[in-house]
């Protein structure tokens, strides 16, 4: 077996066992120890960011699907492995229209903060709905990423709601505009929470990102 198939294996085991959901935390001072490995999630609002950590981790309803854009305020925490070997970190969701100024500018400081002062954050997961691609305010997030230097991969959600020849389009563009950003990593993820394409491979790349 290769290096590869080990770490898959290893991620398959590990995202097959214990789960949980720990806090939901709307300011720094409420996040657990800084003691785990984190791996944060961020993406538009219904970008089905909730549906893929539901996909991730083998459950139904570890994180709470909604279609009310804008529902999430606040950093839901999640444990992966007893004890812990990665701590799953949900970001609110971000881009919903017609959002109380008031509401972006603490989504900003809230997830600026933790971009910058979270010294066991490994890795981001950026998501982008295949429907749509990358919008302006996804740039946004990924210039965030790129100043507070910490590295993110690309998600592409909903690969199963698009047809292939428009997906690889989709996914050819987004690797260009992913060489513009210095804090973007590479390898970019075609996913689907539907049919479990490219569950197994990102669960591999999050193991990865929480060892290095």
């Amino acid at each position: 077996m290769t290096d590869d198939g080990e770490l898959g294996e290893r991620a398959r085991k590990l995202f097959a066992g214990p789960i949980a959901f720990v806090k939901s935390a709307p300011e720094l001072k409420f996040l657990p120890d800084p003691d785990v490995p984190e791996i944060a999630f961020a993406g538009r609002s219904n970008v089905g960011k909730s549906s893929l950590l539901n996909a991730l981790t083998n459950r139904k309803a570890l994180a709470r699907t909604s279609n009310t854009p804008g529902r999430t305020q606040e950093l839901n925490i999640f444990d992966v492995g007893s004890p812990p070997q990665i701590r799953l970190v949900d970001m609110p969701g971000y881009g919903f229209a017609d959002a109380p100024k008031d509401l972006v500018r603490r989504w900003r400081f809230l997830v600026n903060d933790y971009l910058r002062g979270r010294a066991v954050l490994k890795r981001a997961l950026v998501l982008v709905d295949s429907r749509h691609g990358l919008k302006d305010v996804d740039r946004d997030v990924m210039r965030m990423l790129d100043d507070a230097a910490v590295g993110y991969h690309l998600v592409l959600t909903k690969g199963d709601k698009v047809k292939p020849s428009a997906l690889g389009a989709l996914y050819e563009a987004t690797m260009v505009e992913a060489r513009k950003h210095p804090a973007a990593h590479p390898a970019i993820f075609t996913t689907s929470s539907e049919t479990g394409s490219g569950i197994a491979e990102l669960r591999t790349a999050i193991l990865e990102a929480a060892t290095i």
